[in-house]
């Protein structure tokens, strides 16, 4: 069995990335649940949206990065949690609104 803290470091990088579901699917059960208290983020329920979600969101805004504030895991329950701190500047055509 694979560790669970270097599988979920392995995705989390991937998905944050960009990589979409492509990069990320090795990783993850197919059908794998996602859930996020973002309101952008509020219609998606599985992980497979959410890594494509990411890897659009980056189109827009190319210079997309992340500090990771905290990673735990918890063997017993087979689970992790990752906080981290996104930035990025809105350089291109998106969706939510007009590049700054």
């Amino acid at each position: 069995m694979a560790n669970i803290t270097s599988v979920a470091k392995e995705f989390f990088e991937a998905c944050e990335a960009g990589k979409g579901w492509e990069g990320c699917r090795a990783f993850c059960l197919p059908n794998a649940t996602f859930s996020a208290q973002s309101e952008p983020l509020a219609e998606i329920r599985s992980l497979q949206a959410y890594t494509e979600w990411m890897k659009g969101l980056l189109t827009f805004m190319p210079d997309g990065r992340y500090v990771v504030k905290s990673f735990a895991t918890d063997d017993e329950c087979i689970s992790v949690c990752a906080y981290g701190v996104f930035s990025a500047t809105h350089t291109g055509e998106g969706r939510f609104c007009l590049p700054s």
